[in-house]
């Protein structure tokens, strides 16, 4: 009987191994052509990967818990037919498998004690760094005094790797005494439990929101902007041709398409936006490359990117747009579809929320909060004096970083989204 190598996909240009977080079949389970075999895990999303074949899963070479290189056999899969002795087949959700850089695989068995280990200092780390840590009994103070290589002094595998090398032939320098203040302010706060009170423990995707959060506001000086702007023609355009977009689309034209449209015509006029921070070092992004924060059903939130989103019409955004909410609300995003974004958008308005301070998502420098459209008396000037009359207004607000972003870049760059959207052509075709 053939059989059929399963290997570890790669998921992304910047992945190189993944961990396995679920197997839905074992050993001996019959499976068809398409069906879940497994769930994976990076950085960014977890990933289902389904079966290429049908057949029954005879060998399972890695645990839940293992991170495995991309381009690695981690199952094998004896085919119903007989056909040649052995196949690979690389599976793929964007690109080629190719195979990793550095063939060292770290096996852990998950334990409750893995999911504890979180930095104090609120520096983000991935799960590999956390579980590599764990492994080899680096100490939370240790881990943050490694000097990171990765992007933002992020600490990568080979930083652990080194840091590990270094300590077995003894050269590891002795870091220096934390004053009595710098270990008051890494401590947690001791956190009171009641005999009623319900403990749940956070997921690995809540997990990341919250490193990834309190990095964000150790790392920029936030400052938030906020306006109201009068969004009737927008309004009154969207509701005289969304069913005829609907049934020629099949897909719905949301107000977020508008806003992530102004929102690309005003980083054209203000590149000072569409930026990061490296140190004392600032890099213009060409690309502008829109996420959109998206609320998950299990409660939690992701934000899946926009590539190029200055290359695409307001038809070409709500497409990309309805095809990544859909893709996350499904647990179908690849790591690169929440890569790489250069500035991001979140639409407190969906929850009929007036407006938010949003925190920024780093690297970026900025982002966007919409609030919830209402109808409003306004005073309205005429050729003829003030009137009163209902409009439809929203709150906008800019969540900015104030090291590179001042006041007044970051006021006129907002009220240029509002005009954008103010001024929107009532009479314009889809």
């Amino acid at each position: 009987m053939s059989k059929f190598e399963v290997v570890m996909p790669k998921l992304g240009e910047s992945i190189t191994e993944a961990t396995i977080t679920k197997w839905f079949k074992k050993e001996g389970d019959s499976i068809e052509e398409d069906d879940a075999l497994l769930e994976i895990a990076t950085d960014k999303v977890d990933s289902e990967i389904p079966s290429p074949v049908a057949g029954k899963v005879t060998k399972i070479l890695y645990k839940e818990g293992d991170i495995v290189p991309v381009g690695k056999v981690i199952a094998v899969i004896s085919l119903n037919s007989e056909g040649t002795e052995k196949i690979t087949e690389e599976i793929t959700v964007k690109g080629p498998v190719q195979e990793a850089k550095s063939p060292q695989v770290v096996t852990v068995k998950p334990q409750s004690s893995d999911v504890l280990f979180e930095s104090r200092s609120g520096r983000f780390y991935s799960p590999l760094v956390k579980i590599m840590a764990k492994q080899e009994s680096i100490s939370v103070s240790e881990l943050d005094a490694i000097p990171g290589t990765g992007q933002n002094g992020r600490v990568r595998k080979e930083d652990i790797l080194h840091f590990i090398s270094d300590r077995k032939n003894n050269i590891v320098k002795n870091q220096p005494v934390p004053t009595a203040s710098e270990a008051q302010e890494k401590q947690k706060a001791t956190v009171s439990i009641g005999a009623g009170d319900e403990i749940i423990e956070m997921d690995r995707m809540r997990r990341l929101i919250a490193d990834h959060m309190v990095m964000s506001v150790k790392t920029s000086a936030h400052v938030t902007n906020v306006l109201e702007a009068d969004v009737t023609n927008l309004v009154l355009w969207r509701n005289r041709v969304k069913d005829e977009f609907q049934h020629r689309e099949k897909i719905p034209l949301t107000y977020t398409s508008a806003f992530l449209e102004a929102i690309v015509k005003a980083l054209k006029d203000y590149p000072q936006i569409n930026a990061s921070v490296d140190g004392y070092k600032i890099i213009l992004h060409k690309n502008i490359n829109l996420g959109v924060a998206v609320a998950l059903p299990t409660g939690n939130l992701i934000v899946p990117v926009i590539k190029n989103a200055d290359h695409l019409n307001l038809n070409g955004i709500a497409g990309e747009l309805f095809r990544l909410a859909e893709a996350a609300r499904n647990n179908k995003l690849s790591p690169d579809d929440v890569q790489g974004g250069t500035f991001t958008l979140t639409n407190f308005g969906t929850f009929r929320n007036s407006f938010g301070t949003p925190i920024i998502n780093q690297p970026q420098v900025a982002i966007l909060a919409t609030g919830n459209i209402e109808k409003k008396p306004a005073v309205i000037e005429t050729p003829t004096g003030d009137v009163i009359a209902i409009r439809h207004k929203m709150f906008i607000g800019l969540t900015y970083d104030h090291r590179i972003i001042d006041g007044a870049l970051g006021g006129t760059f907002l009220r240029k989204i509002a005009d954008y959207l103010e001024q929107f052509d009532m009479n314009r075709t889809i």
